[in-house]
Order: C-alpha cells, then structure tokens, then sequence
C-alpha cells in the first residue's frame, strides 16, 4: 500500500479541503465593534504590503506586481527565484483575497524547495496579518496524486492497494518486460545478437545474449519508457514514429514492445510510478466538470524551478490556470513560471528539457510578458565575471547547433542600495583561483590546506568541495580519514572542523553500520577494536570531544574503570568515559529489543534518523523471533550491513533542511547535481577533466557489436526530436550525434551552476595525473583539463596560481 502523505502535505489536505466554518473574505472586519482600530489594521496592513513590494529586486518586482495572465521570469543563479515567488504569493493572496474556496497554487521541483517556499508565504502573511489559508503549496506529483485520489474510478489509481515503484534497469519489472519482449520478439531478437557482424561462435552468441538481456535492453526500456510516458506518447505511438525512422534494429519498434509489457505489468501488479500520478490526474481532468470544478478552485498557478518540467506536467498545470468558463482558449491563463534554462541539470537523465521553458519565455516575451531577474547578490564580481564568461564561450563553441546550450543572458551584480544583508561579499584572497596540480593526491593537500588557512580567519564560514562524481567525493572522504595513507600532509581532524559527506548522509547505510559498532562494544567492551570503532561513532556525532582514540583504546579496562591509583584523567577523556559506561549499564537495564531505540537517542539521531532506527530493530526483531539474544541480533544486524540492504525512512522535514548541508564551520563533500539550490563561502572543484566534464558519450566494448552507438540514446534522441517537431527525424548516426551534444551542453551547464554556487571564493582545479576510472584512483595518467578551465587560465591569467599556495598570501 503506498502512503501518499508523502506527497500531500497536510497543509494541502486541509487547505483544499476546506472546513464548512472557514471563513470566505479574510478582510472582512465587520466583529470589528471599533471603526477606527479598524481602519488603523488595514493601514498597517498596507504598510507591511508596500514594504514587501519595496524589497523586490528588478524582475522579482514584475511578479509582485502581477494582476493576471501569463507571467514568465528568467532567473539568473542567485536572483532569489524562490523569494521572489514567495513575496509574490503573498502579495496576491492579500490583494485578491484568496481564501479556501479560491486559492494560489504553487508548485516547485522537490519537497525541500516547497517547505522553503511554504515557510516564506507564510512569514509575509504572518506580518500582513492573514491567516495561511489562501494557497498551498506542492511538489508536481504531490498535487498530481492528491487531485488522482479524489477520483479514484476517473484516475484508474487504487491507491489502497496499489505500490509505487522506482524502477532501476535491474528491477524485477524492468527483468520481467525484457523477457516477456525476447519471448514474443525471437526474429527481432536474433537481429540484435547478429549485429554489424558475427562468425556464428557459439561462445560469443551466448555473450552477446547476456549483454542484451542484462544491459542493452533493460536500459532501453527504462530510458524510452520513461521519456516516451512522461510525454504523454503511447506504444502504438512510438511503432508509428518507428515507421517514419527505418533502421535495421528497429530500436522503436522494440522500444514500443518494451512499453507495452511495462503497462500491463503494472496494472497486473497494481503498481503506480510517478509518471502514473501525473497521467492519472490529467484523466480526472477530461471530465468537463470535475474540470471546471477544480479550476473554479485554483485561481492561479505560480511554478518554481521551470525548467525542469515534462510535457505533461506543463500540461496539468495549464489545465488548473486555465479561466473555467474559456477552456477552449489556452491563452487565457493565470499562470507565473519562473526558471532558469541556463540551470537545466537533470535532462540527460530525466524527461525534464528546458526547451520548452524556453519556448514559454519566447510567447510570453511577444505578448510584452517576459520579466528577466539577472541581478544576484550572491557571489562576488569576480565570480559574475568568470560565470558569464563560460556562459558566452560555450556557447560560442556550439555556436553552429540551432539550440545553444545556455540562453544569452548575464548575471549582474545588485545595486548598492539592495535589502540583502552582505550582497556580492567582498572576495576572499583573489577571489578565484585556478590551480593545476601535479596529482590527485596533491589537489587534496591543496584543497585542505587551503581550507584550514581560511578556517582559521573565519571559523564561522560555510565551505563546500563539489565533485562530478560520488567515486571523487568517497576519495576526498577517505583522504580526511586516512590522511597518511592518502599522503595529506593537513589533516582536517585536527582541527574543530566539522566534515559533512552528504552522499553516505543520503544513503544512511550508516544507521546500521553505527547501530552494529556500539552493539559490538557493549557485547564485549574490553576489545580494543570494538572501543575504537565505538568511540569514532560516537565522535562523528559529536557526543564526545574528538581526540587520539588509539591512547584510549590501547588498555580499555584502565579506561573504562580507572582504579584509585590509575592518573587522572583529562575532562575529555572522562567525557568519553562516561557516555561508555552509560552504554554499557543499558546492556544490562534493558531488554534486548529497546537497545537500538536507547543507542539512537543516545546519538541524538536527527527525526528520519530516529524513524530509521525504529525500523531496523522492527526488522531485526523480526527475523530474530524466537531467538532474542545480543548475540542474535548482532548476527542479523552484520547481515544487514553487510548487503547495504536497508531502505531508510525520510520526513518532509528532514528533507526540506537545506541548512544540513550549508552549516557554518562545516566542509560539506556533495556532487555538483546536488548542490543545486545552495551556497557556500567557499567553494572547491576539483578534478576537473575532460574526461569527466563535458565527457562523452561511450560505448562499452562488451556492446560493440551492435555499432558505435547506443540503443536508449538513440532512441530518446529520436523521441526529443519527434516532440520539439523537427522538419526532419534523425536517422540512428544523426540521433548519436545529437545524443552527444545534448550531453556536453547538460555538462557545461552543469559546471556553471557549480561555479554559482560560490560567494567568496572559487577554488577550481585539474590535476595533471588523475585516474581514467575512480574506481581506482591510484590508477593515474595524464589527463586534459576541462576546455573550460584552460579557457579561464587564459582569461585571468592573473588568477591562475601554478604554484603550491603560500599561506601568507
């Protein structure tokens, strides 16, 4: 059974299903016994209204000022997308008077990015006087799935029964549709494994098969899927756009087969994915009345984040902005869209194309509707400088492709008397610097050494290093915990600095592994390694003062339950003492059961962490039934462990916590994906190559013999240009090669939000050894730099530093 609160805040349940005694005009003030204190509310009122609109930047004040129709605003990173909205929201609820029977609906990419949105709408109203009732606030799917579960017979989603899935090309619904396809597809099939050419060995027929069935396929139908559903496009659509697109393979072909056993799996299984809420909603929405019920409901539409919507969210959305008594006329829409193309990230790997924000701004601009925000406070000039710079050389260099990577639009500085405390700070050092190291090895040296010089002018900064990939990021993160091995010659732990991994963070594998580690130590707490292992857990999470654990460790007994002739002992190390002993006295207090709730508490486990920890020992409770024993659960929890199979628990408000990641005084190690949305003082890339950005599209060798491309690029190529309405659909070559500049455009692109993210400092780097895969990093060669940083040396040549940096400086 899926629970859908996930998706529905409480916030929307209430607000659109609002009580009979909800007030209709939040300014009626006739219980007002008194005229004149009245009168004197609606002038304060006026006053906080006039201040909201007098914090408004340029292009920020276009939305603060809109009465109605379309509205499109292209942000630049930094410009306050999301602040803007919210003082907007807040400015149309209280001129319109919205309330619950008549509301502002705003959608946003992620349930972080609307809890944040949420909380600023509701602070403006707070200081206007108003109560929060007049709008809500939602993810795309959210909004999908809640107008989907109020018609269920008209969505066709059983949500009693029904189970989301994610599918994974190893998914056993993936699995299954590819061996339904090869079952009733036996000539397309044998096609596939004959490829460009084959000697008939048996030996490599039975590799090829094992290719098609584990990889190709399986990644075709995930892709295709995917792109083709959240498009809106069908299987008998897709064989039809196969006939226009003749190959030997008949990629579309097999990619519709693909699809349609995905659907019937689905209905089968009764499975849901998130493509399915949005489908679901739109057929709640073809009835006439039902559609103008809800309409009638939502008085505009506010969309953040633009740029990353698919063909048929654009579509729901429209259909709620639109007048409900014009249905027929799509130009009559209450709709403000706010986006930034040049911020586009997720294409290569989602439906999501920022064309289509593109071609909004492009009607809207001809209509005299088009706001630009290309003011930001956040960075410093010369980081402006160096951004817009990328921005014009990439696009130069693509300059014969007819959709440019990035849109020409530059990111200006405020003006001096803006209302952002510290806007575009002064910068630190240089400001930006740009290094090439010998290695790896030397770019975290660098990196750290850095680090500390700036942690010990300013303590209170927020720092962040950026990678492309999660392989760097572990690399970087093993480095700070085994500096000697790694050749660090600073080693971070020294120092009070705290370090954020926010992708094992994000995975939370490490609920199990701490809840294993303490479990151990007070199984056996004279074992040194287990003492050591306890301490560095409860270390990381900051319950005791971090220190050299090998002293401790070395004579746990002495420690542990010091005598009266033992030295004394530091305040440190009685801390640490008596968290253990407390540890250990629960062993014996408590039942084995509650052990991993009381270790949790102890670790002052974050909400979802606690929920997390909750469900482990559920599990392990469980599989140990009958057989409640410490030794019996460390055996199952090692399991656990040991196969990282362990799906953790998430709360809206966990995930809604941008601060995790931007903490002062914290390093935070996260990928450039990742960091989309937030800031740091102090920003380190390294490892930038031009194997990694823009990289390529590669074909695998074990895959060759189908050509020198591959199947699910093709294909998706193939359906963007279908969808975009080029005159003339891409033959298997064509499809590659846009496939591929569609790539290093996202990558580019992806470079320019990371560089953004910056306020004092850019730190950016590639080293002239680094390893072809990271897998294994002490595999290193020569490697280009990225084309990018090459270009940046030769334009500030002032801020390249081909030298080890001089604390001094």
């Amino acid at each position: 059974m899926i629970y859908w609160a996930r998706f529905v805040t409480k916030d929307t349940e209430d607000q659109l299903n609002p009580s009979p005694d909800s007030r209709g005009d939040l300014w009626d003030s006739s219980h007002t016994p008194d005229s004149e204190i009245a009168e004197t509310s609606r002038r304060e009122r006026q006053k906080a209204l006039d201040s909201i609109e007098s914090s408004l930047r340029p292009g920020q004040d276009a939305m603060g000022k809109w009465k109605g129709g379309r509205l499109a605003v292209s942000a630049v990173p930094g410009a306050g997308k999301s602040t803007g909205m919210a003082a907007a929201a807040a400015l149309a609820i209280a001129r319109h008077q919205l309330n619950p029977q008549r509301q502002l609906i705003v959608v946003t990419f992620t349930r972080a990015a609307a809890s944040n949105i949420r909380a600023k709408i509701r602070q403006h109203l707070n200081n206007l006087s108003i109560s929060p009732v007049g709008f809500v606030v939602n993810t795309l799917h959210g909004l999908a799935l809640y107008i989907a579960t109020n018609h269920p017979a008209l969505s066709g989603l059983d949500l009693e029964n029904a189970t989301l899935v994610v599918p994974t090309s190893s998914h056993r619904l993936i699995r299954a549709c590819v061996e339904q396809w090869i079952t009733h597809n036996p000539r397309l099939y044998e096609t596939l494994i004959e490829g460009c050419q084959f000697d008939s060995e048996e030996t490599e027929r039975w590799r090829r098969r094992s290719v098609l069935r584990t990889e190709v396929l399986p990644e075709l139908a995930l892709k295709v899927i995917h792109e083709a559903k959240s498009s809106g496009l069908t299987p008998d659509q897709l064989r039809r756009l196969g006939e226009k697109i003749p190959d030997d393979y008949q990629i579309m072909n097999i990619a519709a087969g693909l699809y349609d056993n995905y659907q019937e799996l689905l209905q089968k299984q009764q499975l849901i994915d998130y493509d399915e809420m949005i489908l679901g909603a739109l057929r709640v929405l073809e009835n006439p009345q039902i559609r103008q019920s809800w309409q009638q409901r939502v008085f505009a539409v506010f969309e953040d984040e633009a740029q990353d919507s698919t063909p048929l969210q654009n579509q729901l959305i429209e259909i709620l902005a639109q007048d409900s008594g014009n249905n027929s006329d799509l130009a009559n829409l209450n709709l403000v869209r706010v986006g930034d193309s040049n911020q586009a990230i997720n294409s290569t790997f989602t439906p999501a194309d920022p064309v289509y924000f593109r071609q909004f701004c492009e009607n809207c601009e001809a209509l005299g509707r088009l706001a630009t925000m290309d003011r930001a406070g956040r960075s410093n000039q010369i980081i402006i400088k160096a951004a817009n710079f990328v921005l014009k050389w990439v696009n130069d260099k693509f300059s014969e492709f007819p959709e440019l990577p990035f849109r020409a639009q530059d990111i200006r500085p405020v003006d001096p008397d803006d209302p952002q405390e510290n806007a575009n700070p002064e910068p630190h050092g240089q400001g930006l610097e740009i290094y090439q190291p010998e290695s790896i090895y030397d770019t975290v040296n660098l990196i750290f050494k850095r680090i500390v010089s700036i942690f010990q002018q300013h303590p209170e900064g927020s720092f962040a290093i950026l990678v492309r990939e999660n392989r760097q990021g572990e690399f970087i993160a093993k480095a700070l915990r085994q500096p000697q091995e790694y050749e660090v010659e600073v080693n971070l732990s020294d120092y009070p600095i705290t370090i954020f991994d926010a992708y094992e963070s994000a995975r939370q594998s490490h609920i199990p592994r701490e809840m294993l580690q303490l479990l151990q130590f007070i199984h056996r707490p004279h074992s040194p390694n287990y003492l050591k292992a306890a301490l560095k857990v409860l270390s990381d999470r900051h319950r005791i003062p971090n220190q050299d654990f090998n002293i401790l460790a070395a004579q746990p007994e002495q420690f542990l339950y010091p005598g009266p002739l033992s030295p004394p002992q530091s305040e440190n190390v009685s801390r640490c003492r008596q968290l253990c002993c407390s540890l250990i006295k629960a062993r014996f207090e408590l039942p084995v059961y509650e052990l991993i709730s009381f270790l949790a508490l102890a670790l002052q486990y974050e909400k979802s962490e606690l929920a997390s920890a909750d469900k482990l020992a559920t599990r392990i409770s469980q599989q140990t039934a009958g057989n409640q024993t410490l030794s019996a659960m460390l055996t199952t929890l090692d399991e656990i462990v040991s196969s990282e199979k362990f799906d953790t628990i998430e709360t809206d408000e966990e995930n809604s916590d941008d601060s995790i990641f931007t903490r002062p005084g914290q390093v935070t190690i996260i990928t450039m994906h990742k960091a989309k949305g937030l800031d740091w003082d102090y920003v380190f890339l390294p490892f930038l190559h031009e194997k990694n950005i823009p990289g390529n599209l590669r074909v695998n060798p074990q895959k060759r013999f189908l050509g020198d491309f591959t199947l699910p690029e093709v294909a998706r190529a193939q359906i963007r240009a279908y969808l975009h309405n080029y005159q003339q659909l891409p033959d298997i070559t064509t499809a590659w090669e846009q496939a591929k500049y569609l790539k290093n455009a996202e990558e580019y692109r992806l470079l320019y939000v990371a560089m953004t993210r910056a306020k004092r400092l850019l730190w950016m780097s590639a080293a002239q050894l680094a390893p072809y895969s990271w897998r294994k990093p002490e595999n290193q060669q020569k490697q280009a730099p990225c084309p990018v940083v090459t270009a940046l040396k030769t334009e500030f040549p002032h801020n390249f530093i081909s030298r080890s940096y001089n604390e001094d400086n």
